[in-house]
Parts: C-alpha cells; sequence; structure tokens
C-alpha cells in the first residue's frame, strides 16, 4: 500500500508543483544537448585513435 500511495503522490506532485518548460525550449536544448554529445563522441574517437597510433608507434619502436 504504500508503494501505490507514493506513486500516486508523486504523479500529485509532477501535475501540481512542477513547472514545465515550453514545447519550443524542450526543442531547444534537446539540440544543444544532441550537438554536445555528437562533439563530446568525436572528441572522445579523435583522443582513442591519436593513442591507438602512438601505441603503435610505440611498439614498432620496440620490435626493431
Amino acid at each position: 500500500m504504500k508503494v501505490t500511495n507514493y506513486i500516486s503522490e508523486a504523479f500529485g506532485e509532477l501535475k501540481t508543483n512542477v513547472t514545465w518548460p515550453e514545447w519550443a525550449e524542450v526543442q531547444r536544448l534537446t539540440i544543444i544537448v544532441a550537438v554536445f554529445s555528437v562533439l563530446f563522441a568525436l572528441i572522445t574517437f579523435g583522443v582513442d585513435k591519436g593513442f591507438e597510433v602512438l601505441v603503435a608507434k610505440v611498439y614498432g619502436f620496440l620490435k626493431n
């Protein structure tokens, strides 16, 4: 019974006490998050490839 009461009260809080953003703001912020996510992924990919090349050169140097 406690869980059901908790869920009911949580939905009541969301309906009455939360200020929801306008749809245009949601769209704008979603685009910003998507752009930064792609940029972060590309930076991470670049660093990973850089370390891959570096490690390959070190192993190549040690192998000779």
